[in-house]
C-alpha cells in the first residue's frame, strides 16, 4: 500500500469513528422527539421492503464481485447504502410520528431476541460499513476484502431481520 493510499484511508478515518458516534447517538435523540402528526403513507411496509431490496442488493453484489465485475459491484454497494441511508430516515420518521407497536403473540421471546439482535447489530455494522466503503475507495483492496467478510453477514442479518420483524410485528400495528 502506498504512503497515498495510507494517507487517504486515514483521512476518512476520523470520518468513521464520527458517523459511527453521531447516527446511533441522533437517531437514539430523535426517538424521544415527538411529532404530532399523520404521515400521508404508512412507512412500516415501505421500510421493511427497503431491508429486503437492500438484502438483495448485497447478495447479488457479492456475486457481481465473485464474478469479476468490479464495477457494478461499486455501483450496487453505493445502492445499498443509499438504501440503508433511506431506511433509517424513513424508521426515525415513523416512530417520531407513530406509537410503538408492543409484540403480543406466542413467539415474544424469539421476537424480541430478533429485535434486540437487530438493533445491537445494526448500530454496530455503521463502522463496519464506513470503513469498508473507505478501504475500497482508498484503493486498498486487500484490507477491504478482510474486513467485507465481516462486514456482508452482519449487514445482511441487519438487512433480512428488518423484515423479519415487521412481519412478526405486522398484524399488531393498529
Amino acid at each position: 500500500m502506498s504512503s497515498g493510499e495510507i494517507e487517504k484511508e486515514k483521512k476518512y478515518n476520523t470520518w468513521v469513528v464520527v458517523l459511527s458516534i453521531i447516527i446511533p447517538l441522533v437517531v437514539a435523540l430523535l426517538f424521544k422527539v415527538k411529532i404530532d402528526m399523520e404521515l400521508p403513507v404508512f412507512l412500516p411496509p415501505i421500510y421493511a421492503t427497503i431491508n429486503a431490496i437492500t438484502a438483495l442488493v448485497l447478495i447479488v453484489a457479492v456475486f457481481m464481485i465473485k464474478r469479476g465485475n468490479r464495477k457494478l459491484h461499486e455501483r450496487l454497494m453505493k445502492f445499498a447504502i443509499i438504501l440503508s441511508g433511506l431506511f433509517l430516515v424513513m424508521y426515525v420518521l415513523y416512530h417520531m410520528t407513530s406509537n410503538s407497536t408492543s409484540y403480543e403473540g406466542d413467539y415474544r421471546g424469539l421476537y424480541l431476541f430478533i429485535l434486540i439482535s437487530h438493533i445491537v447489530l445494526s448500530i454496530a455494522v455503521i463502522p463496519f460499513v464506513l470503513i469498508t466503503y473507505v478501504r475500497a475507495i482508498s484503493n486498498n483492496f486487500e484490507r477491504h476484502k478482510k474486513i467485507a467478510k465481516i462486514t456482508f453477514p452482519l449487514w445482511l442479518y441487519v438487512a433480512v431481520t428488518g423484515v423479519v420483524v415487521y412481519i412478526m410485528i405486522s398484524p399488531y400495528y393498529n
